[in-house]
């Protein structure tokens, strides 16, 4: 490990530590919400409990899509609890649903994670400096670093590595079958009708792994895609009722007007963030000549695939911090502030349905069809296009910078502790390489990954160190990049490549 790494990881080991106890501080003086309204023993308990189960949320979908080629005989012996997902997972479209639930789940536990931990307006800890309580609390730094660092980067990266050693337990089966119940209860079905509505406008068929749907298959979709229409009508009306009326726990001051319009800026903003990435891997097989003529695409793809692709990585990290950065704040917009019965509820409905909207459920569901998978969408279908907004160029800029800052290298140390811990082996151990699979007859199923117009599918997590470098240093994931995107193998194997030593 070089010094410069060594820096970076103990300068955000210490910002990792000092967030987490100001928050737990924040929570034992009652200065969040949960602990506020609640006890300040369950908001520990739950935001704990949310940050274990969004890490096996992030690492249980880097396996379940890492693992989508390979064959179950390979490792039905040895991990037998994997197979319990992977035998449903890779099964027709199940993969696509799962992660549709997937993608809820994270952002509903993020609002969770806020309510638990988010500071209250006006909270004071320990006579900490104002400038300290404004950078870490005010601006949400704290919360920002504990959630990307605990919840998601350091499982992104075991999980990129050690996919079948992530997923044999029954707590990633669990997981696995709650991203399937939020998907089969329709409420994101409206992404669906985004889905068919892009591929229309992009002249592109929808590939499928299963056959048409029976009439009776066909009511019960189109009635949830109907009924999830209504419920996010109905959740942006709420929303924005509240937001008007200053209903919601925006920060003092902010007039209701610059509030709303925050909540959709920040909404494109996500989107732009998750389409970015899908775009980003959409061109990656293109030569230069073929990413088009707009100015900013080709200043964009110049910086992105500049050297051996280092940037290409370090917009995923940074992307990352990003991503939480703007959940955070869109939850706290979004999240209502009305305690049932000292106020007039949303509507004038009843009290037990105002502590329903006070869950964040309503602006998760908002958040989840319009701020990520619409987006993510819109970018498989037209990567060119997307490029071409200068937007992505500076959105760019800004990933590299917080990557480079090195603030979130606590994650790789977080994950070297967590791989020792429970043992976690890479893959190659108990499959070998995809070379050796060829050899037993059992190659890769590339046909389970779709891919294309409806099909957003990202890597599975986000690597450690330059992704053209893990490539170089692990066939198992060269293998999967080049079945995603069909990266040219030559430009790996014409490059100097460093080795991978963080983890």
């Amino acid at each position: 490990m070089n010094p410069c790494t060594m820096i970076k990881n103990i300068y955000s080991m210490c910002l990792l530590i000092f967030s987490i106890v100001i928050i737990m501080g924040l929570i034992f003086s009652r200065q969040t919400r949960l602990s506020q309204d609640v006890h300040p023993g369950l908001a520990f308990v739950v935001i704990w409990a949310a940050l274990i189960w969004l890490s096996m949320v992030e690492g249980g979908q880097a396996s379940l899509v890492g693992l989508a080629p390979i064959h179950f005989d390979l490792y039905k012996d040895t991990h037998p609890i994997s197979i319990k997902t992977t035998g449903i997972a890779h099964v027709g479209d199940n993969l696509d649903r799962y992660l549709m639930g997937r993608q809820f789940m994270v952002i509903f536990i993020v609002f969770i994670i806020n309510m638990c931990g988010g500071p209250l307006p006006g909270a004071e800890l320990w006579g900490l400096p104002d400038w300290v309580i404004n950078i870490f609390l005010v601006t949400g730094i704290g919360m920002i670093l504990m959630t990307t660092m605990v919840g998601q980067l350091n499982s992104q990266v075991n999980a990129s590595h050690c996919m079948l050693d992530y997923i044999n337990n029954y707590f990633a089966v669990f997981t696995f079958w709650v991203a399937m119940g939020m998907e089969f209860t329709g409420l994101m079905h409206t992404s669906y009708l985004i889905q068919l509505i892009v591929a229309k406008l992009s002249g592109q068929e929808i590939t499928s792994n299963e056959p048409p749907r029976s009439a009776f298959q066909a009511l019960f979709f189109w009635g949830r895609v109907l009924v999830s229409l209504v419920i996010l009508c109905f959740a942006l009306a709420v929303t924005l009722e509240a937001l008007f009326a200053g209903q919601t726990t925006m920060w003092d001051g902010v007039p209701n007007v610059v509030s709303v319009i925050l909540f959709f800026v920040l909404m494109s903003i996500v989107g732009m963030l998750e389409g970015m990435q899908i775009a980003f891997f959409a061109v990656a097989k293109l030569k230069a000549e073929e990413r088009g003529k707009a100015k900013f695409a080709m200043k964009t793809c110049e910086l992105l695939f500049r050297g051996q692709g280092h940037n290409l990585s370090g917009f995923m990290i940074g992307r990352q911090i990003c991503v939480t950065l703007n959940f955070f704040v869109i939850a706290r917009v979004t999240s209502l502030n009305i305690t049932p019965g000292m106020g007039e509820n949303v509507f004038g409905v009843s009290d037990g349905v105002q502590n329903f909207f006070n869950t964040g459920l309503l602006g998760a569901v908002i958040t989840t069809i319009l701020g990520s998978i619409s987006w993510q969408l819109v970018a498989s279908a037209f990567p060119l296009g997307f490029l071409s907004n200068p937007l992505v160029y500076i959105f760019l800029r800004i990933c590299l910078f917080l990557e480079a800052t090195g603030i979130c290298s606590g994650a790789w140390v977080l994950a070297g502790l967590m791989a020792k811990t429970f043992g976690f082996q890479r893959d190659e151990v108990y499959i070998g390489t995809a070379e050796d699979r060829e050899k037993k007859n059992m190659k890769d199923n590339k046909n389970n990954i779709n891919l294309g117009t409806g099909h957003p599918r990202k890597l599975p997590g986000i690597m450690p160190e330059s992704l053209m470098s893990l490539m170089k240093t692990d066939v198992n994931v060269m293998e999967f990049v080049q079945s995603l995107r069909e990266i040219d193998t030559t430009n790996v194997d014409d490059a100097n490549f460093a080795s991978n030593d963080q983890v």
